[in-house]
């Protein structure tokens, strides 16, 4: 059994310059050491009314007929529904495809999905919108946040590139596992989701409680279990938020900020306290990406500039300011064609995972 990580869990609701530093600081630390952190949910950005409603709709989308689920497959735009072993998050060790549905929503338009989705959803348009608001909300809070910790001039740098009105390649995404139980072919080797990184600035993950498997890759290169609920917070209203740093962001940070490798695993046993993996799981992402065309120049950090990252060798000086200078999008397209092999053909793998 893996053993649990140690995430710190931080609580952003303070209000003043003071408690932003303070907060701020422990965001920048705890994304340094682990690439994750739980953010404690006590309704303030998003209420545990939206959140409860948002998986009652997730379990509705589901449960609609295979054949209304196709007709919204996944296309290039990253939007769309994908079905058991469509995503492959892990090629190089993976034996089949990932155990699990997802369905990513693209943008709003006046309350009403911009892409198709099935049937049963269709009135739940404004929910879903104004829940996606929400999360992108929170992030540009977050990432005011990671400015001020990291010293940025000014600080509202990520802020200002991940603005809600331009194109970007964020997305809503619901996630069911279906339990052990009804995936038979599923081998001792085999996982939910492969393990990967997620490619965007920043992700908000949802769980439900009593919903187990997602690890992490430390340090030392073991896998350590995320509980839902870590101790002190078992008896709040919602389960924190879970916030993972992505590999844009760690990118751009000069790898600073740690994106840390994950997976979701099979298990017969419990994994913590009432916590089990025999049973279907849900969970709900959000990825936040800046705006497609935002260069991902360097940040105006002198603790980012100066940070002696991987990238670096022995004989040669930080090559951060001299690489290529990508934009969100194209940085989104290389990572997304190594996910979707069958849709983007075996000649256009881009980045490994």
């Amino acid at each position: 059994m893996a053993s649990t990580a140690a995430i710190p869990i931080i609580d952003i609701s303070g209000r003043g310059d003071e408690d932003d530093a303070r907060v701020a600081k422990e965001l920048v630390d705890a994304a340094a050491e682990h690439g994750f952190v739980y953010v404690r949910n006590t309704g303030q950005h998003l209420s545990f009314a939206q959140v409860e409603h948002a998986f009652d709709i997730s379990k509705t989308l589901f449960r609609s007929p295979l054949e209304d689920k196709q007709r919204c497959k996944i296309e290039k735009n990253n939007q769309g529904w994908s079905g058991m072993h469509t995503e492959t998050l892990d090629p190089k060790t993976q034996r089949v495809g990932d155990f699990k549905e997802a369905f990513n929503f693209g943008p709003f338009a006046d309350g009403k999905a911009t892409q198709p989705i099935p049937q049963s959803i269709e009135p739940h348009g404004t929910d879903l919108a104004t829940f996606q608001d929400s999360c992108h909300n929170l992030c540009r809070k977050l990432l005011l946040l990671f400015g001020i910790g990291l010293g940025v001039d000014p600080p509202d740098f990520f802020t200002a590139a991940h603005s809600p009105d331009k194109p970007s390649g964020s997305i809503l995404r619901f996630l069911y596992y279906p339990p052990p139980s009804a995936t038979p072919s599923a081998e001792e080797a085999d996982v939910r989701a492969g393990a990967h990184s997620d490619y965007g600035s920043i992700t908000l993950l949802f769980r439900l409680k009593n919903q187990a498997g997602l690890e992490i890759l430390t340090r030392t290169n073991g896998w350590a279990a995320v509980p839902v609920c870590p101790p002190g917070t078992e008896e709040d209203p919602s389960p924190p938020i879970l916030v993972n740093i992505g590999d844009l962001l760690s990118y751009w940070t000069n790898e600073l900020l740690r994106s840390t490798v994950h997976r979701v695993a099979f298990a017969n046993s419990k994994t913590g306290d009432g916590e089990t993996t025999t049973d279907p799981r849900y969970s709900i992402a959000y990825f936040c990406h800046p705006a497609d065309d935002t260069p991902l120049t360097a940040v105006p950090s002198e603790r980012v500039r100066n940070f002696k990252s991987g990238l670096a060798t022995a004989n040669a000086g930080n090559p951060y300011a001299e690489r290529k200078v990508l934009t969100a999008e194209e940085h989104l397209k290389s990572r997304l064609q190594a996910t979707y092999l069958q849709m983007y053909g075996a000649d256009e793998h881009g980045q490994g995972e």
